[in-house]
C-alpha cells in the first residue's frame, strides 16, 4: 500500500456523492476515534485540509450531522447512507475522510490503527491522548 498517496478519488456506496481528495499526510494520518459517535460509525479516517476536499458531483445529496457542541460536521449520502467525511472538531481546519470511500483502499488495508481518545476530548481541556490501538489480521 502506497502510503504517500497525494490525491485520491473517492465516492459513497450508490456513487451519488463523488469526491476528489488531497491528503495532508498521505495515509500516515490513518485513525479511528472512541467518542460516542466514531464508536458507533466504525470508520477508519484520514486528514485533509479544509481546502483539500472537493465535492465532484452530489453536493445535493450531501446531509450533514452534528451533536454535542455542535463543532464537528459529519456528511454522509442521504441515498446510501455512507459517511464520507466530517470536519473536526479538534481542528475545524481539518476534515476526516472515510478511508473505505477512496478509490481502491479498505480499512482492512491497515494492519494497525491508532485510536485517539474523543472520550476525553483535547477541546474539553484533556490532552491529546492516544486511546488505543485496532489491529487487523487476516485470517490464514
Amino acid at each position: 500500500m502506497d502510503m504517500d498517496i497525494e490525491e485520491i478519488d473517492g465516492a459513497c456506496h450508490c456513487g451519488a456523492v463523488r469526491l476528489r481528495v488531497r491528503l495532508a499526510d498521505g495515509l500516515r494520518s490513518a485513525r479511528r476515534c472512541n467518542c460516542s459517535y466514531c464508536r458507533m460509525r466504525g470508520a477508519v479516517a484520514v486528514t485533509a485540509r479544509l481546502g483539500d476536499v472537493d465535492v465532484v458531483s452530489g453536493r445535493e445529496a450531501l446531509t450533514t450531522y452534528q451533536f454535542n457542541t455542535g463543532t464537528a460536521k459529519h456528511y454522509f449520502c442521504s441515498k446510501c447512507g455512507i459517511y464520507t467525511h466530517h470536519q473536526r472538531r479538534s481542528n475545524p481546519n481539518e476534515y476526516g475522510v472515510n478511508v473505505a470511500i477512496l478509490e481502491g483502499l479498505s480499512p482492512f488495508d491497515f494492519a494497525e490503527i491508532l485510536v485517539t481518545d474523543g472520550v476525553n476530548h483535547p477541546s474539553d481541556g484533556a490532552p491529546p491522548r492516544i486511546a488505543g490501538r485496532l489491529s487487523f489480521v487476516a485470517a490464514g
